[in-house]
């Protein structure tokens, strides 16, 4: 991975905000870091500046004039709100490119634009939750993590998107070791944080108060905390998650461990709805994307929020000048 290089910025579904966000991207440009688009030039909205670029390199002198693009070719055109399935291959084909360009030192870091998971399993069989785990793949690597991050908080679920009543089984002793551990050493090479401290919630309300509305804590959260501070982390746990999350809980840590999707989500998005960025930790080299999705209902219309993918590109510059550190 070259720190200095461009940003690749993946064109996700092409029916979704994605081309619209790219293009006002573009029109916003003066404080974002070098970044290119690879996808096809033909989705973008009439006229947004188009240079292609033949290789990631020439993006930095191009995207003064124009948006520079790596192109890639689909199979038709933009519907924008109907996803197509002509259009699945590509989409995953895109992602894979970003991943070889950044693994091959052409690019610094990935940012990736939303994807939609059913129109990729419709179109193309894609066998993968989502993004997160399509890129665990390609790299090769067993265990990622989540974290989702705006100025004001880094929150990271340790179980995503199963139900809630799966959580208690989905929770393991193993499981949250490998999210707490990957956290911290990605707080240390990407954040620059050289003694991370951590916070962890409880499971259940009140962190189970005693083993009063919940034994979780009490039989093993507990426990392992205490083994991993006397390893020499710095961490604090397990508390009651309505009260860890307000202005004077956050300043006495440097990321929050949830245990859960809503537990994770809700205290970020109420604090900056337009501006966080999912940031995937444990990968050998850098992902950021803007924390929503598609949004089909306002794709083409021009009202697209590019606030959080800004956020994203800032994110993966600062992440990759910290690793080139």
């Amino acid at each position: 991975m070259n720190a200095a290089g461009p940003i690749a910025l993946t064109c996700g579904e092409p029916a979704g905000i994605g081309p619209d966000i790219a293009a006002t991207l573009w029109q916003t440009r003066a404080d974002l870091p070098p970044f290119f688009l690879i996808g096809d030039p033909a989705h973008l909205p009439a006229g947004t500046p188009v240079v292609l670029i033949a290789e990631p390199s020439e993006a930095t002198a191009a995207l003064p004039h124009s948006l520079p693009v790596l192109a890639h070719g689909f199979d038709g055109p933009r519907v924008p709100g109907v996803a197509q399935p002509a259009h699945a291959r590509d989409v995953i084909a895109v992602i894979a490119r970003a991943v070889a360009l950044v693994q091959a030192g052409a690019a610094s870091a990935i940012c990736t634009l939303p994807i939609h998971k059913k129109a990729l399993k419709d179109g193309a069989g894609f066998a993968f939750p989502g993004h997160t785990e399509f890129l665990a793949h390609l790299a090769g690597v067993a265990d990622v993590v989540m974290m989702l991050a705006c100025d004001a908080l880094r929150v990271v679920p340790a179980t995503i998107h199963i139900p809630l009543a799966e959580v208690p089984a989905a929770l393991t002793p193993a499981g949250l070791e490998t999210t707490i551990r990957i956290t911290e050493a990605a707080l240390i090479r990407d954040f620059g944080v050289a003694r991370p401290r951590l916070a962890v919630a409880g499971l259940n309300p009140h962190a189970g108060e005693g083993g009063a509305i919940g034994t979780e804590e009490v039989d093993w959260i507990a426990p392992l905390l205490d083994r991993l501070r006397a390893e020499g982390m710095a961490i604090v746990g397990p508390l009651s998650a309505d009260t860890m999350f307000h202005a004077d809980a956050r300043a006495r840590y440097d990321a929050a461990i949830a245990m859960y999707h809503d537990q994770a989500l809700i205290p970020i998005k109420t604090l900056d709805f337009a501006g966080g960025v999912n940031v995937t930790l444990g990968l050998p080299f850098i992902r950021t994307s803007p924390d929503h999705g598609t949004a089909f209902d306002i794709a083409g219309r021009g009202l697209a929020d590019a606030t959080s993918t800004r956020n994203a590109l800032r994110m993966a510059a600062r992440m990759a000048a910290a690793r080139g550190a």
